[in-house]
């Protein structure tokens, strides 16, 4: 398993206070872009392609099923 997969963090803009915030989710440029969300550029991660669910965005459940192992 290899980290493969370019993964950002997706902000919004607060109207009240006009700051970007985290709204705790990781995924790609394209899920992020769909869903309306700002990208994080400086936020630019890796991480295997079987983490990623099938709404672009890192799911905990699969990088469970699927751990990435550090030890050779």
């Amino acid at each position: 398993m290899t980290n493969d997969t370019a993964v950002y963090d997706a902000v919004r803009l607060n109207v009240d206070t006009g700051q970007r915030e985290w709204i705790d989710r990781m995924g790609r440029r394209d899920a992020i872009a769909r869903d309306g969300l700002e990208i994080d550029l400086a936020s630019l991660a890796y991480c295997p392609h079987e983490w990623i669910g099938s709404d672009g965005y890192v799911d905990v459940n699969l990088a469970k099923q699927h751990p990435y192992h550090l030890a050779l």
